[in-house]
């Protein structure tokens, strides 16, 4: 479960039976055709609806059965005049949108949006590898509008392991109205990073397009066949081999500030994927959303937030710079 460091989940528990997942044990015989068939291949013929290694999961979670006896293997080959049983678990896709109680840490909330300070370590949108537990799952739970809007109201997300301000809308006309801000750079958005190495005094404009690494799919790399993306970079304090430092983001491409920084030789701390060493104690990389300022999308007011330093980033502050 994800928790915000100070042992509070962030996903409050629930009755077994009130997220059950719809479960259907299908059974049938072995007919002449199929004798000798590879297990997996009679489950397609027979449970069509999912995919191979689906079914194949099945198999090595225990729940096949071929006359009363667990399966050994996917491979095993079926015998006719046996009787193979199958629990049909649903996709963890399928999964996916459902209503996840979650004790979401909301720092302000009307009918039109809510503000929240997402702790590291929760995701924000479904993904492989992450069906379930994630913000979107929390806000379908918070209120039925959720359900009614794209990605449950998020127009811009936080990386899994950057904590931070979040603004999400919770009707289409605020979805619209903060999307189109975002887009015409009227939001400002400002986060705390801890980097390696020296970063001199003064203001840095980091405009460098930022696009897919034609090496790895999983990172992002500056690249003249990128989008645009503009960081300014501004020293906080800092020692011999690390600095604070302030980023503002005028874009929000993916890994925007982690790729920005590590291009200049200064990856952040913990963020293995781009360089950055662990070090400072922080099992996730340093970056921390501290403020965001917009106008309300229905009340026109003057809206700005700021969030302090979770626990784990402040310590490595204190190490750093008190």
């Amino acid at each position: 479960m994800s928790s915000d460091g100070n042992g509070r989940d962030y996903r409050d528990a629930v009755s077994d039976d009130e997220f059950e997942p719809d479960v259907e044990t299908r059974r049938f015989a072995v007919d002449g055709a199929s004798h000798g068939e590879r297990l997996d291949k009679l489950l397609v013929l027979h449970a069509g609806e999912f995919s191979r290694s689906h079914l194949q999961g099945l198999v090595e979670r225990g729940l096949a059965h071929i006359d009363g006896a667990p399966a050994r293997a996917s491979s095993q080959r079926v015998r006719a005049g046996q009787v193979v049983e199958i629990e049909l678990q649903p996709t963890d896709e399928s999964q996916a949108f459902r209503a996840e109680p979650m004790a979401l840490a909301i720092v302000d909330e009307d009918e039109h949006l809510l503000v929240i300070d997402k702790p590291a370590g929760l995701v924000v949108h479904p993904a492989p590898g992450h069906w379930q537990g994630t913000l979107v799952n929390g806000l379908l739970a918070h209120h039925a509008a959720a359900a009614t809007l794209p990605r449950a109201g998020v127009v811009h997300r936080l990386d899994k392991d950057t904590s931070g301000l979040m603004v999400v809308a919770k009707s289409l006309l605020a979805m619209t109205s903060l999307t189109r801000a975002i887009a015409a750079r009227a939001v400002r958005r400002e986060y705390i990073a801890i980097v390696h190495g020296v970063v001199a005094a003064g203001l840095v404009q980091i405009d460098a397009p930022i696009g897919r690494d034609p090496v790895s799919r999983v990172r992002m790399a500056v690249s003249r066949a990128g989008r645009p993306a503009r960081t300014d970079v501004a020293r906080m304090a800092g020692n011999q081999h690390f600095t604070a430092v302030a980023c503002r983001l005028h874009t929000g491409r993916t890994h925007q500030i982690r790729v920005h920084l590590a291009s200049r030789g200064h990856p952040l701390v913990g963020d293995a994927l781009y360089g950055g060493a662990p070090a400072l104690s922080l099992g996730r990389q340093a970056l921390h959303a501290f403020r965001l300022a917009f106008t309300h999308p229905l009340l026109g007011t003057a809206r700005s937030y700021e969030a302090p330093l979770p626990p784990d980033l402040r310590a490595a502050w204190d190490q750093l710079f008190d």
